[in-house]
């Protein structure tokens, strides 16, 4: 293991400042007066100390948005939009203090923090930014005489949020963007594993002009989350998680009808025939996989090889997945960093252990890595062929470097097998036959299929799933549909 990269000194006075709660401008104590403390997935130990909200404190927040909302919802688009401007600013300023917070609570390589996941946050709030002044709505020629029929977009009120450890920033933004983009206000419950740059970005939402109560941040664990899915005062929740967190979210917000939209699990798959470009293909899928650890919604968990090529595909990804470099987020070569608790480390340990087992066999990892590393919750990426389709680790959704590999035949078998699961999320297909791709794209059933890549995206494209894997859309214009009411109006001249 290198030198690690030093931590910035405004790090190191974030993180040396207890962080509290963000209420109304504020920076609050929980009302229990309770703490909790994260820990630091490279080394198994204590990182940082943080204010233990409950349903009170969530109650706290949501009045604020409440008291804030008229106020921001009566903001000139312009302004909206200036502001806004001024916050994505802020953050691209501070890129650096947010990649080495993410790096530090998730654990992922400083360079991908860095160069990815706050890049692209920057990115989507530039795009947000730019939505305030085109949320318009239409004139509509109707049958009835003397009329002069409109519609207008109006923002819904307070809206909750609750994101996921495994891209907390990024995540982040995607809820806070549209959210106050569209004149709404805002409460966050960021993952407790990692709450550090959700407070840090409604710290720089203040410092940019964005009015107190607009953007309000409690940290806490599930109570505080399930607090804010019922509340009768949140107009719309959007959540990005497990699915089975998606039903009871769904089950709470029935209390008030409110809207919510949900970003759940996946067990994507990938496949690629005999006539793709097979060496691309294989680096394609294998960081489809392992890319943060294969902590991914999207991880390209299933992979579906055509039998004639099936064996060279797997060897060239089995010598690429032993060769990635693990190491701690801080370590400038690292390649892969760990998993984010020892609860997920058991947990994919389990699923390849359960499938060994069984018959599987093993191409690549498997286990620990050993040495320094085990002080933390690190993992072998880890190749599975000879898996049954009916396995536990062909159907559930892992959440850790597994990959199951199986051969196949034929585009239809394939398609059945793909489409077997409840989940919907993403897919990919490698293939050279132009007609090939565009009947797997239509057939696929996954809210995004890429075709000779994986994982890409962009803020003015829409994502979500089908089926098991959630409802409603992030990203694009359909996201600030979402947080929108449409209304009609009706004149008569």
């Amino acid at each position: 293991m290198g030198a690690l990269i030093a931590l910035l000194p405004e790090v190191a006075a974030f993180l040396a400042r207890p962080p509290r709660l963000l209420i109304n401008g504020a920076w609050v104590e929980a009302k229990a007066g309770e703490r909790f403390t994260t820990v630091d997935p490279a080394s198994g130990q204590p990182l940082a100390s943080l204010a233990h909200g409950r349903a009170p404190d969530i109650d706290r927040a949501v009045a604020a948005a409440r008291a804030a909302f008229p106020a921001w919802a009566a903001v000139a688009p312009t302004d909206r939009e200036r502001l806004l401007r001024r916050f994505a600013d802020l953050v691209d300023g501070h890129r650096a203090e947010l990649a080495q917070l993410e790096t530090l609570d998730n654990g992922k390589p400083y360079r991908v923090a860095f160069n990815v996941e706050v890049n692209v946050a920057i990115g989507q709030l530039y795009y947000y930014a730019g939505w305030p002044t085109r949320l318009t709505g239409e004139t509509y020629a109707v049958s009835a005489p003397d009329f002069h029929v409109y519609s207008r977009r109006e923002p819904l009120g307070v809206c909750g949020a609750i994101t996921p450890w495994n891209y907390s920033t990024v995540m982040a933004v995607q809820k806070i963007g549209p959210a106050l983009a569209a004149g709404n206000t805002l409460v966050l419950k960021p993952a407790e594993q990692t709450p550090l740059t959700a407070l840090r970005l409604a710290e720089l939402a203040l410092d940019a002009g964005i009015p107190p109560g607009v953007l309000n941040v409690v940290t806490g664990y599930g109570d505080a989350g399930a607090a804010l899915s019922q509340h009768p005062g949140v107009d719309k929740l959007a959540f990005t998680g497990s699915t089975e967190v998606g039903r009871a979210i769904m089950r709470a917000a029935a209390g008030n009808l409110k809207r919510i939209s949900l970003e759940l699990g996946g067990k994507s798959p990938l496949i690629i025939f005999a006539d793709a470009d097979l060496d691309t293909a294989a680096e394609a899928a294998t960081w489809a996989i392992f890319a943060n650890s294969g902590q991914n919604c999207v991880a390209g968990s299933r992979l579906y090889v055509q039998r004639s090529v099936f064996d060279r595909v797997l060897a060239t990804m089995a010598r690429r997945a032993s060769a990635l470099r693990l190491a701690p987020g801080l370590d400038p070569e690292a390649e892969l960093g760990p998993l984010i608790s020892q609860a997920q480390l058991d947990r994919a340990l389990g699923y390849v252990a359960h499938s060994t087992a069984a018959g599987a066999r093993l191409l690549a990892g498997g286990s620990r890595p050993g040495g320094a590393l085990d002080a933390g919750f690190f993992m072998q990426p880890t190749i599975l062929a000879e898996v049954a389709d009916s396995s536990p680790v062909a159907r559930e959704e892992i959440f850790g470097p597994v990959l199951a590999a199986f051969p196949f035949d034929d585009e239809q078998e394939v398609l059945t097998r793909a489409n077997a699961l409840p989940f919907g999320l993403a897919a990919g297909v490698w293939t050279s036959q132009l007609a090939r791709a565009h009947r797997m794209a239509a057939a696929l059933r996954a809210g995004v299929v890429w075709i000779n890549t994986y994982d890409w995206f962009d803020p003015a494209v829409p994502f979500g799933g089908f089926g098991e894997s959630g409802q409603g859309r992030e990203l694009g214009r359909q996201v600030l549909e979402q947080y929108t009411e449409l209304k009609s109006v009706w004149v008569k001249l």
